[in-house]
């Protein structure tokens, strides 16, 4: 297993002995148990060089922890992106958040802004993977005992370290193969684990606004937004 595939491996694989403690009750890991579909994406997808590469923050519940696909809504991931596969269950998983992968009826409003914008833009994955490529900084879901998501963000800040050393490594290594021009967080905590990670990397790091529908900045008119943002990153999209 070479490029993008091996990565997540490692990376997998350097999470693998993490704890966490309270509020954190369960920990959902989709490069483990959606790894066949997360491992379609990224040899579909991911052939060097990109000239961008787009960062998220971590699975959501009703995305990448359904599909193994960055911000991965089922119905973008197997209408657009022709990707299916096997989905098992995670261990520990939590009734009000279950892992039913592509049977998940449930959406993911934010892979659903983000993936429609890239479809209208682009009309094709080849014609936007050509230039482009999604990834997220962390793999892991994390949830609270009554089911509530918690970023990475909110977690302890010992527990914080070794993820973030662990996610920081995956990246560079990303960057390294994919030979980005510019690396662009999707909201502001993937920014700034970018511009750590990649300190004294020859890269440009920006941001564009979370499609979050948390934010009412992004409810209001979230692809002008980052339309914009893109734009004053000097990236034609």
């Amino acid at each position: 297993m070479t490029g993008l595939a091996a990565i997540s491996d490692a990376l997998a694989a350097d999470l693998a002995g993490l704890s966490f403690s309270s509020p954190v009750a369960h920990v959902y890991n989709p490069l483990l148990y959606a790894r066949e579909p997360h491992v379609a994406y990224l040899s579909r997808f991911g052939s060097p060089p990109k000239e961008v590469l787009f960062v998220g923050m971590n699975p959501g519940p009703w995305g990448m922890a359904q599909t193994g696909v960055p911000f991965g809504e089922v119905a973008v991931v197997t209408e657009w992106l022709g990707i299916n596969g096997t989905v098992t269950r995670p261990a520990g998983e939590h009734p009000k958040k279950r892992v039913d992968g592509f049977a998940c009826r449930r959406s993911e409003v934010s892979g659903r802004r983000l993936w429609g914008f890239i479809r209208e833009r682009f009309g094709t994955p080849e014609r936007f993977f050509a230039r482009f490529f999604v990834a997220n900084y962390c793999p892991l879901l994390f949830l609270t005992a009554e089911g509530g998501n918690i970023t990475p963000d909110k977690l302890r800040r010992g527990e914080q370290e070794p993820l973030f050393a662990a996610c920081d490594l995956a990246l560079r290594r990303t960057v390294v193969l994919l030979r980005p021009r510019v690396v662009i967080g999707v909201g502001a905590f993937a920014e700034a684990r970018c511009h750590e990670a990649l300190e004294g990397f020859d890269v440009e790091v920006g941001r564009i606004i979370h499609p979050s529908p948390a934010s009412p900045a992004a409810n209001r008119d979230w692809a002008g937004t980052a339309l914009r943002q893109l734009a004053e990153l000097g990236v034609d999209f």
